[in-house]
């Protein structure tokens, strides 16, 4: 099953069922009005969802086009957003000629991120200035159900509703400040955006497995390939990342959880950041060569499937300056 959050000019939108092919959709507010009210009452609404999507697939002729320009982020605002860093070459990128953490071997490193308000799929970045080295991230997410408090891995995947892309908006130049305070991120990391549409675990089939998503995912900048790299290559899954969250507290329905910069060994896969190019410059040259995002350039996020049709929509977003 795929679902949408539409545009009809309330916070949350309207939730809508989307064909696999991303062609078609059916409004379902006579059932839930949003995604948040679906998930806070999941193992009721699912199957009502569930039975939609089947007659939608089922009748060519059903539903109305569907539009990603349309579609909010599935949740365009969230209880809670958490994002891990679940990619071993990541954290060896981002730390050249440094060993990777000790504590990597057995856990996750996570930070909670501002979650009133996401972008849209197809919404500009705007931000205010160059100078803070405005990167993009692509990364896969998932949306929780009601999480217990110190739920164990063998029962964390169990929880998992939906699943997503995530374009993780980075401030590289604001980071280093931040996190040197002790307190971690708040104005480096600005709001997020999430792909047209979220699906559900069994509708992946084979890419999903091991509570991962398996397959490569694209970024490009200005229609330049940076990096495709398999996201199923991580150190942990996302019953990992679910539990290292939920060990002290529960989480609510609408949780949604990152597993951070997807990244591979294999350099022929390239970057999904441009915070990884940039440091991998530096070690081969002696300096980053590769700017950050200017005004006026164009980053998309998409995954397609084995017939080359697009999972989940592309996230496709231009950077302006505010107000621009």
């Amino acid at each position: 099953m795929k679902l949408a959050s539409l545009r009809n000019g309330r916070r949350d939108g309207e939730l809508a069922v989307v064909s696999r092919d991303l062609t078609r959709m059916a409004r379902v507010h006579d059932l839930v009005p949003s995604l948040q009210a679906a998930l806070d009452d999941w193992a009721i609404v699912r199957p009502q969802l569930q039975e939609r999507y089947e007659h939608l697939m089922s009748a060519a002729d059903s539903g109305e086009p569907f539009d990603p320009q349309a579609a909010l982020s599935p949740l365009p605002r969230a209880y809670q957003w958490c994002d891990g860093g679940a990619y071993r070459a990541h954290h060896e990128r981002m730390r050249p000629g440094e060993p990777v953490p000790a504590w990597f071997e057995y856990e996750t490193s996570m930070y909670q991120g501002a979650s009133d308000g996401f972008l849209a799929p197809t919404a500009d970045i705007e931000h205010a200035d160059l100078a803070w080295g405005i990167d993009y991230e692509a990364e896969v997410a998932v949306i929780t159900d009601d999480v217990p408090y110190g739920v164990s891995e063998a029962e964390a995947g169990k929880h998992i509703a939906l699943v997503m892309l995530v374009n993780d908006v980075s401030l590289r130049n604001m980071i280093r400040g931040e996190l040197a305070k002790g307190f971690g991120f708040v104005r480096s990391k600005p709001a997020s955006a999430f792909s047209p549409v979220a699906v559900t675990p069994d509708e992946l089939g084979t890419a999903w497995h091991a509570n991962r998503l398996h397959g490569r995912v694209r970024s490009s900048v200005n229609g330049a390939l940076r990096g495709d790299p398999d996201a199923g290559d991580m150190s942990f899954g996302f019953e990992h990342l679910i539990a290292y969250c939920a060990k002290t507290r529960s989480l609510g329905a609408g949780t949604i959880v990152g597993g951070g910069t997807i990244a591979n060994a294999d350099t022929a896969r390239g970057t999904s950041c441009i915070a990884e190019i940039r440091s991998i410059e530096t070690s081969e040259h002696g300096t980053a060569t590769t700017p950050y995002l200017a005004f006026g350039d164009r980053v998309r996020i998409e995954m397609l499937d084995d017939r080359g049709e697009s999972i989940f929509g592309a996230i496709d977003q231009r950077v302006t300056p505010v107000g621009g």
